[in-house]
């Protein structure tokens, strides 16, 4: 499995935690050779060990991507240890749980550095890698936000939008280099630190929305893509219905999915107030979170159902009284 693997060198940003992580240990199983890049020294370096024990080699980097000097340096290393670059992964991201008036703007603009200045960097400094070698893959780790919005969380959507606009326009700067490709990977909710660790201006945990994934599919979804390179990836592969259902009725996708996350995105615990891993590391470091979905896929899919026949009666129930209204003035 993964045969053209062997021996590639793979950088990944935010290798110390989530699917970050898990995508290492599947480099590492084809036998890559992988560089960690992450703020935590101590979790790249343990993980580095590990990807040597399971086949491949690792090299550690601590790296913070909105710090030019430190990219640059993370490049330097990965060509200096292992020669060239094959495949470049922009995974490292934060959040902030909030709307956009809340807590300080700062927050959001670290939201904003993190997510898309960090691949923008990478792209500035590893696409002239990849032009003298004339060949190598991007990876930009994007979401289903990349494509669809969602309350509470309004930089990251930002973010997203943008890391995909990144990724298309690399990709017409590129186009007549056949050997390089820009790849935009998708994913819907996953079991990782996300919604732990994210800084917090509801006062409420967080919590993954059904059907929440294992990081582990996102994992072997990005090696599958550095072996066999496509433009866009969505994990998992039925998520891209939804936003077919969002083109067709945008108006009452967009009135569902905020009901939605107001009953289910957030538990009924109290959660203080704080800037989670904006600007310094949280969390142990676990690719998988330690955070169950409030609700099974089954009992939301009938709770969408009943929420559905709920508006709907609504929006019936407001046609009937404007007409009556009508009627009356006439």
């Amino acid at each position: 499995m993964h045969k053209d693997l062997a021996g590639k060198v793979v950088v990944i940003t935010g290798a110390s935690s989530g699917f970050g992580k898990g995508a290492a240990r599947e480099f590492a199983k084809a036998g890559s050779r992988v560089v960690l890049a992450a703020r935590r020294e101590e979790l790249i370096e343990e993980l580095a060990t590990e990807c040597t024990s399971l086949g491949g080699e690792g090299l550690a980097v601590p790296t913070d991507v909105r710090k030019r000097e430190e990219v640059e340096l993370l490049a330097q290393d990965a060509v200096r240890e292992f020669g060239r670059i094959d495949v470049w992964i922009n995974n490292a991201g934060v959040t902030e749980f909030g709307s956009l008036e809340d807590g300080p703007f700062e927050h959001h603009r670290r939201v904003v550095e993190t997510n898309v200045f960090g691949p923008m960097l990478a792209a500035r400094i590893v696409i002239p890698i990849f032009r003298r070698q004339g060949a190598g893959t991007m990876i930009n780790v994007g979401s289903i936000l990349s494509k669809i919005g969602q309350p509470f969380v309004p930089s990251y959507v930002v973010s997203k939008f943008a890391v995909r606009g990144l990724s298309e326009a690399l990709r017409v700067e590129l186009a007549d280099y056949q050997d390089i490709h820009v790849c935009t990977i998708l994913p819907y909710a996953i079991d990782t630190p996300h919604f732990e660790v994210g800084a917090n201006q509801v006062g409420k945990a967080a919590f993954a929305m059904p059907p929440m994934q294992a990081p582990e599919n996102v994992a072997r979804a990005i090696t599958a893509l550095a072996e066999r390179p496509r433009r866009e990836v969505h994990v998992p592969g039925y998520a891209a219905l939804g936003l077919l259902v969002h083109w067709a009725l945008p108006e009452t996708s967009e009135r569902l999915l905020l009901h939605a996350l107001r009953a289910w995105h957030f538990g009924p615990q109290p959660e203080p107030s704080g800037t989670g891993n904006l600007y310094r590391p949280e969390g142990d470091g676990g690719a998988r979170g330690h955070r169950p979905q409030r609700v099974g896929p089954t009992r939301f899919a009938a709770w969408v159902v009943s929420e559905l026949l709920r508006m709907e009666s609504s929006t019936i129930a407001r046609r009937r009284h404007a007409r009556k209204g009508h009627v009356a003035t006439v």
